[in-house]
Parts: structure tokens; sequence; C-alpha cells
């Protein structure tokens, strides 16, 4: 591995302990699991719980893959983990779309600013529905560098 890539492993490392930390001290202490995060989106926690679980997920994934000195190994993780947190999030904000109690959550999401109503529910949707894609394309083109 080169310094860049011995770097991008690191850096996913310690962002992870730290939203462990983070995760931990919102969820417990300030009874805070749902509330969102502004910081860790592109480790896939959007909220406060979820650094709990992914947090530990991404330190022992990018601590394997600096051990074993495998770049690809890394790129294959991180692609088959966006294909599964997508996959999940779309069919969230499906979900989204068809609860029938009041829910005032969306006006709290990025880009309600531009979509001011529930049309934001499907607009998430879509956006996750794409992400899904690329993430399996990119998980088979790394699945497939890292087995050569």
């Amino acid at each position: 591995m080169n310094i860049q890539e011995i770097f991008i492993i690191a850096i996913y490392g310690i962002f992870s302990l730290f939203a462990l930390i983070k995760g931990l001290r919102q969820s417990i202490i300030k009874k805070n699991p749902f509330g969102t995060t502004e910081y860790f989106f592109w480790l896939g926690i959007f909220a406060w719980g979820d650094g709990i679980i992914i947090g530990p997920f991404w330190f022992l994934a990018s601590l394997t893959s600096f051990l074993l000195k495998d770049w690809n190994l890394f790129l294959l993780t991180v692609s088959a983990f966006w294909l599964v947190r997508s996959f999940g999030e779309t069919i969230y904000w499906l979900n989204q779309q068809f609860v029938k109690t009041e829910s005032n959550y969306y006006q709290k999401v990025m880009g309600y600013r531009f979509f001011k109503n529930d049309s934001i529910l499907f607009i998430y949707q879509i956006f996750w529905q794409c992400i899904t894609v690329v993430s399996i394309i990119t998980t088979i083109y790394f699945a497939k560098l890292w087995l050569r």
C-alpha cells in the first residue's frame, strides 16, 4: 500500500472510533440515539445510535485492511457496506411514504428546503436507489480486483 492508501484507512479508523465514542455519549448519556449526525454521513452514520454499531465495524474493517496491507479489500468492504446500507435506506424511505401517523420528520432532513413537502421522501428513496446501483457495480469490480 502507498502512503495515501494508508492515510485513508487510518482516517476511517480514527473517525470510526470517534463516532463510536460520540454515539455512545449521545445515545446513553444524552438520550439522543435518533439525533442526526452532521459529520459522519460518509461512514454511513446518520443518527447517533448508528455510531454504536457502525463505528466498531469501520474500525475493525480498517484495522484488518491495514494489517493485511490490502487496499483492494478495503475498497471492497466500503463498496459492499454501501450496497447493503443504501438498499436499507431505499426501503426506509420507501416505507416513510406510506406511514399512517403524522410525522414532521421529513421537515428536518437535508434537502427539505428544496422540496417543501413530503416529496422529499421519494427524492431520498430515488437517491438511495442510485447509490445502490453504483454500489452493486463497484462491489463487483472491487471483488474482481481483490480475487486476482
